[in-house]
C-alpha cells in the first residue's frame, strides 16, 4: 500500500468491518453478526481476513437486492466494500471499481437515512456547511461512512482533477464528524483531517500545526492503542516538516508495541507492516 488514501483506509478498517458486518446481517442472525465482526477485528492474521471477506461482499450484495432501501444495510455494504478495496486490493482497475461500489452504497445509505444528505456531491459548496450544521450525533455513522468511502474513491481517481476538486467536501464532512463525536471509529476522522492538512507544505501556505494536532488527538483518543495513528503521524507530518527524529521514534514505537488490542488487532498488524516498510525508506526522505 503506497498511496495515501489506502493508508488512511487502513486506519479505518476496524470500525468499517465491525459495523459493516453487523449492519449487514443483524436482522437475520442477531448477535452472530457482532461476534463475526469482532472476530475479524481481533484477528492477527490479515491474510485470513483477506481471503474470507469476498464471500461476505457477495452476501451483502444479495441482501441489498432484497432490501434496497434499508439505510443500515446499505451502510454496511459501503463499509465492507470500502475496507476491502482500500486495504486488500492492489490492482488499480479493481480497486477503482470496488471503491466506486462502496461510495454508491454510502450515498444511498446516507440519502435513505436523511433526505438532507441526498445530494452533498452536487449542491453548491456554499450550501454544504449549513446542511451539515443541521445534523446531530445520530447521523455520525452515516456521515463518517460517506466521508471515508468518498475519500477512497477520490484517491482511486486521482488523475481526474474534477474528482480531486471534491476533496474539500470530504474535509467538511470529517470536520462535522469531529464536531459531533470525535471518538467515533477510534478517532479516525482526525486521521483523515491530519492527512488532508498535510497535503500542502508550509512554503505553499500549508498549516502543519493543524495536521500535528489532528494526529496527536487521534493517538490520544485511542489511548495509544491505534498504531496506525502513529504510522500516519510519521508518514505525513514528520516527512512534511523533515523531522527524522519524530519519524523514526513513532515508527519504532509501533514495531515495539504489542499489536493485540480489542477491536484493533487486525488494524495494528497492518500498521506494523507499514512501519517496517517506512523505516526502511527513511534515507530516501531525510
Amino acid at each position: 500500500m503506497t498511496t495515501f488514501w489506502r493508508l488512511v483506509t487502513c486506519c479505518a478498517v476496524a470500525v468499517l468491518l465491525l459495523n459493516g458486518c453487523s449492519a449487514m446481517i443483524t436482522s437475520a442472525t442477531g448477535g452472530m453478526a457482532e461476534r463475526l465482526g469482532q472476530a475479524m477485528l481481533d484477528s492477527d492474521d490479515p491474510a485470513t481476513v483477506k481471503s474470507a471477506t469476498p464471500a461476505y461482499l457477495i452476501l451483502m450484495d444479495s441482501l441489498v437486492m432484497d432490501a434496497p432501501d434499508d439505510p443500515e444495510l446499505l451502510r454496511g455494504a459501503a463499509s465492507l466494500y470500502g475496507a476491502y478495496a482500500g486495504v486488500f486490493v492492489s490492482e488499480p482497475p479493481r480497486r477503482k471499481r470496488l471503491s466506486a461500489r462502496a461510495l454508491d452504497y454510502a450515498r444511498r445509505a446516507a440519502c435513505r437515512w436523511r433526505a438532507s444528505l441526498c445530494d452533498l456531491q452536487t449542491i453548491p459548496f456554499a450550501e454544504l456547511a449549513p446542511r451539515l450544521a443541521e445534523l446531530g450525533p445520530d447521523d455520525v455513522p452515516f456521515l463518517y461512512t460517506l466521508g471515508s468511502t468518498w475519500a477512497g474513491w477520490i484517491e482511486n481517481n486521482a488523475g481526474d482533477w474534477t474528482v480531486i476538486a471534491e476533496l474539500p467536501r470530504v474535509k467538511a464532512i470529517m470536520q462535522r464528524v469531529v464536531a459531533l463525536n470525535e471518538t467515533w471509529a477510534h478517532g479516525n476522522a482526525h486521521l483523515y483531517l491530519g492527512v488532508m492538512e498535510s497535503l500542502v507544505p508550509p512554503a505553499m501556505g500549508g498549516k502543519p500545526d493543524r495536521a500535528r494536532a489532528h494526529f496527536e488527538k487521534a493517538i490520544a483518543l485511542s489511548g495509544g492503542r491505534n498504531l496506525t495513528a502513529r504510522v500516519m503521524y510519521a508518514r505525513y507530518y514528520a516527512r512534511l516538516v523533515f523531522d527524522r527524529e519524530l519519524y523514526e521514534r513513532e515508527l519504532k514505537a509501533v514495531l515495539a508495541a504489542d499489536p493485540h488490542a480489542p477491536g484493533l488487532t487486525l488494524l495494528n498488524m497492518l500498521a506494523r507492516q507499514q512501519a517496517a516498510e517506512l523505516l526502511a525508506e527513511a534515507d530516501e526522505y531525510f
